[in-house]
């Protein structure tokens, strides 16, 4: 495997103009596609607690700029795949990516939660990136578990290839844990939704902030301590529940996997209503003590 590409300056570490010695980031997140059509009951496990609301889920990726480099967190799907498996389709994660000046061949590292279809769908549109993905995912993704259909079906065996080809052109770089990507960025193993999932700390202008990808769906699922009804160990997914509040410290420093709040809690980008700026401060606070329904009508 190829080292992964940092700059090198004699004399001193890696630093690039208007790099600082206490990085900070912007960070984007894309909707790219919805789910419509949605009630609370499917995103729970157990009960209800929103007693049949409509609650769409969105799909998004993340996009971490500054310090000299450009990260993408997960790389969505295709519109292919949205026919398929009937999600409404915004526009390619590239056309979101390309509103904020972003090119493909930008991309220095893409770094994957997990092997979902919805978070693994294009990564052969980034030839050029390192890709940065937990051993225990694709151990999982490739290995016996796969023989079970209920388990496989979030998974694109295409999406899967690629990330093998990534592998075998010697972009492909395996993380057993928490690991520091660049400094301000950090990868966490959460597992819980997937074997392998990991979760994204940031440094930005306000502080950490966590990309917490499907470690949890919603902020009520975080909130209330109640799953979202898709997991390999449900024990692992409370504990990343507990492990990530602890680590926020509180909730409009999470940033979920699926929520259309995100988009409404954080100030739009200029570019498109389907990105939220969320290294800038929320337009309405969330605390752990805040209802949806009290947090969406501030």
């Amino acid at each position: 495997m190829r080292e992964r590409r940092r700059p090198f300056f004699p004399g001193g570490p890696a630093m690039t103009p208007g790099v600082s010695d206490s990085p900070v980031y912007e960070v984007f997140a894309l909707r790219y596609a919805s789910h419509y059509g949605r009630k609370s009951a499917a995103n729970f496990l157990g009960e209800d607690p929103l007693h049949g609301s409509e609650m769409p889920l969105d799909f998004f990726v993340w996009l971490i700029r500054g310090q000299g480099r450009t990260v993408l967190v997960d790389t969505g799907f295709t519109p292919e795949t949205a026919i398929r498996r009937g999600r409404h389709y915004h526009a390619h994660p590239l056309d979101l990516l390309g509103r904020l000046g972003v090119t493909a061949n930008d991309i220095s590292d893409v770094i994957v939660t997990h092997m979902h279809y919805d978070h693994a769908g294009n990564i052969s549109e980034f030839p050029g990136a390192q890709i940065h993905m937990q051993t225990t995912e694709m151990q999982y993704c490739t290995g016996r578990s796969m023989q079970h259909s209920q388990l496989r079906k979030n998974y694109e065996s295409v999406d899967v290839a690629a990330a093998v080809q990534s592998l075998y052109e010697g972009r492909l770089h395996f993380v057993d844990g928490d690991e520091e990507i660049a400094p301000g960025i950090s990868v966490h193993l959460c597992g819980g939704h997937t074997k392998g999932l990991q979760y994204v700390t940031v440094a930005t202008a306000r502080g950490e902030i966590i990309l917490a990808s499907d470690a949890t769906h919603y902020y009520e699922n975080i909130r209330r301590r109640l799953p979202f009804p898709s997991f390999v160990d449900f024990e692992e997914y409370l504990d990343g529940y507990e492990r990530i509040a602890a680590q926020a410290k509180d909730l409009d420093r999470i940033i979920p996997g699926h929520d259309p709040l995100v988009l409404t809690a954080f100030p739009p980008s200029q570019f498109s209503p389907d990105i939220a700026v969320v290294h800038a401060n929320p337009v309405t606070r969330l605390t752990f003590e805040d209802s949806r329904a009290g947090a969406a009508n501030v």
